[in-house]
Parts: structure tokens; C-alpha cells; sequence
């Protein structure tokens, strides 16, 4: 397959293209995420690496679209999107909920016959790991509550009433599929999986981010680093490099 020459799907994002690069990154957001979130990564990686940014309905330029509140549903309406992209080797980003829906994409991705060079997973516990989290039920002040804890979102949306009325919605129907995801016994991925997870992660212990190894025969690597749920707003740098070394030795 070749890659769409418009661009004009809605669920990608090109900040940076990159038509020479040998590998396309795939990065999908966290719950109340968008795509933006991924335009320093864009730009720290090309023009060696094709990034590829996902806009999930419901934020930003896709406001008006309804919100898809199930990781499985997400996965089965993006993976169509990427196919057009997988005539270069594929990678896959995903942080807190985007990392289980890279998983799923994988997943989908492999039985197509598409087996993706790497998953990137941060700050998210393997897919396997359950807790009864219901983040998703709470009012509008402790879903907000919730969001300040974790330092996820930019103080600017926080403090701005009308913007979080605009984001809320999008934001409660991530924390849905996020907490309401049940992962299914199947075949274990072909596709290398490289989780990233800060130590003081209240989402993702250590342990619950090793557990990402059972869920893959092709290879497994654990980086653990200072920080929290969001330990990339000061780690980016070297997750960054990781990814860019890990990439770059894929290459011909």
C-alpha cells in the first residue's frame, strides 16, 4: 500500500512530513489528549522518522464528532486509517490510554498482516493488569480534581471555564474507555514492545509495567525515570532519544 498523497484523513496529523524517512511513528494520545500534544516529538524526529499524530473525535478541529468511549471501538476505526501508512515500516507511541490502544491497534494490525517494528508504551500498566477505576462517574469538579493530581493538562484549560466545558466531554469519555477496558486472552504480539514509566507513576506501578512483557514474543524492554503519570513533561528529551536509538536501528 501507498500513503494517502492528501492527508485528508481526520484521524491524522502530519506536523513535519517526512517523505524521505525509512519509519513512521504513530503517536496516540492520552485520555482528554490531542493531537498537538505530539508536535515537539514531530519536530524533534524529523525528518529521520515520519511522524504521525492521531486526532481522536470529539477535540480540537473534531469537536463536533461524536466521542468513541471504548478502547476496541477506537482501535477498530483507526486501524483502516493506518493502513495506507503501512508501506514503510510502522511504529506505534501510545501514553497512559494510547498506549492500551496501541496495544489493540497492534493487535488488529497483525492480523492483517502488518506486524508493527516496536510498541512504544508509557505511563500505563499492561494490558492484563486490571484495577476498579470509576474516574469516568464523577461531576464535572472531581473529574477536574482528578486532572490537576496528575498534572495531565495544561493549566491554561483549567483554569478556563469555558474551554473545560468544551474539553470535558472528550475528557470523560477517554477516562471511560480508559477504566472500562478489559483486556481478552488471545495470541501474544510478534511486536516488540519498549514500555517507559515513571517510578512514582500512581496509574502504572513498576511492576504492573513489567507485566507488558507477557503480552509479546518479539523482544521486551522496561525504562523506568523520575516522575510521575506525567513524568514526560520533563523526561521527553530522553524518551525521545530512546525512541529515536531504538528506531534508527531498524534501519537498512
Amino acid at each position: 500500500m501507498t500513503a494517502n498523497p492528501t492527508g485528508t484523513s481526520l484521524w491524522i496529523r502530519q506536523f513535519h512530513p517526512a517523505p524521505d524517512a525509512t519509519t513512521r511513528l504513530v503517536c496516540l494520545p492520552h485520555a482528554g489528549g490531542s493531537a498537538s500534544y505530539y508536535f515537539p516529538v514531530s519536530k524533534a524526529l524529523s525528518p529521520g522518522v515520519d511522524v504521525l499524530a492521531i486526532q481522536y473525535p470529539g477535540r480540537q478541529d473534531r469537536r463536533t464528532e461524536e466521542c468513541i468511549s471504548t478502547i476496541g471501538e477506537l482501535a477498530d476505526a483507526l486501524v483502516p486509517e493506518l493502513l495506507p501508512y503501512t508501506d514503510k515500516p510502522l511504529a506505534l507511541f501510545g501514553h497512559s490510554m494510547g498506549a492500551t490502544l496501541g496495544f489493540e491497534v497492534a493487535l488488529r494490525l497483525e492480523q492483517k498482516g502488518v506486524v508493527p517494528v516496536a510498541l512504544f508504551a508509557s505511563g500505563r500498566r499492561a494490558p492484563s493488569t486490571q484495577r476498579d477505576e470509576s474516574v469516568h462517574l464523577r461531576d464535572d469538579d472531581g473529574l477536574i480534581a482528578e486532572m490537576q493530581a496528575l498534572s495531565g493538562t495544561d493549566s491554561q484549560v483549567l483554569g478556563d471555564e469555558e474551554l473545560l466545558r468544551m474539553v470535558l466531554p472528550a475528557i470523560r469519555s477517554d477516562y471511560k474507555a480508559a477504566e472500562t477496558y478489559r483486556y481478552t486472552p488471545g495470541p501474544k504480539l510478534a511486536t516488540p514492545i519498549h514500555v517507559h514509566v515513571g517510578d512514582s507513576d500512581p496509574k502504572a506501578t513498576i511492576d504492573e509495567a513489567r507485566k507488558w512483557g507477557e503480552h509479546t514474543n518479539g523482544g521486551f524492554e522496561l525504562h523506568t525515570y523520575t516522575g510521575g503519570h506525567f513524568y514526560l513533561n520533563n523526561e521527553a528529551p530522553r524518551v525521545i532519544a530512546s525512541i529515536s536509538q531504538t528506531l534508527s536501528a531498524l534501519r537498512p
